[in-house]
């Protein structure tokens, strides 16, 4: 009987305490990972946003860079496009501005050489004459031997190219090599507005009595 009595009273006070056992089954851990892979493919979803922005980003930003290099490299091979009734065009200074025969004599001295814009864009002298007039033809600046650019040489009076050393006299023509054929030759008149034009030369080269070798 006081065996009975003492398991009774510690049944008693477990009971109080809240010590009771529990006959209910263990909570499932279903629901907890259902929600953690709902989560999972959410924070996936916006990875692969993210990455498709990228993706545009990168694919857009390459093909303005393609764009900005490639393009000058098609225009060059582009044919020109014809500026004025038979192939004529204004002569523009380095901004683009178009030139007037009055302003630009008085800016210069007589036996100037100065490079303008002429047929296609090339660089062109005009030369001004000891009259203080121009000459009718301009000179293409390119050189004929790998085509750099010819600076005039005042103190030598000629054109010495800086790469190779191929000189040209005032007009043009060759004087030492390399460099084998003259300067382009170019017609310079005025428009009716008073401005510097330049146009095809077909006719033969005065300076070699032969058929010119830039038509």
């Amino acid at each position: 009987m006081k065996i009975l009595s003492v398991a009774y009273i510690i049944l008693s006070a477990a009971t109080a305490f809240g010590f009771t056992p529990s006959l209910q089954a263990p909570t499932s851990n279903r629901g907890v990972a259902t929600t953690s892979l709902n989560m999972a493919a959410d924070q996936l979803y916006i990875d692969q946003n993210r990455r498709n922005v990228m993706n545009l980003i990168l694919v857009g930003s390459a093909g303005v860079t393609v764009a900005g290099l490639g393009l000058p490299y098609l225009y060059f091979f582009m044919p020109p496009t014809p500026s004025g009734a038979g192939g004529k065009v204004v002569a523009k200074d380095a901004l683009g501005m178009e030139l007037k025969v009055k302003d630009y004599l008085e800016s210069k001295l007589p036996g100037d050489r100065s490079l303008v814009q002429g047929l296609k864009g090339d660089a062109t002298y005009l030369i001004v004459k000891d009259d203080k007039t121009l000459e009718d033809f301009g000179l293409n600046a390119i050189c004929t031997h790998l085509g750099c650019v010819v600076p005039w040489s005042a103190p030598n009076n000629k054109f010495i190219c800086p790469c190779h050393g191929s000189q040209y006299d005032p007009n043009g023509a060759v004087v030492r090599g390399p460099a084998p054929l003259p300067l382009a030759l170019a017609h310079r008149e005025a428009n009716e507005d008073g401005k510097i034009v330049f146009s095809p030369w077909a006719e033969t080269d005065f300076r070699t009595g032969e058929n010119p070798w830039w038509t």
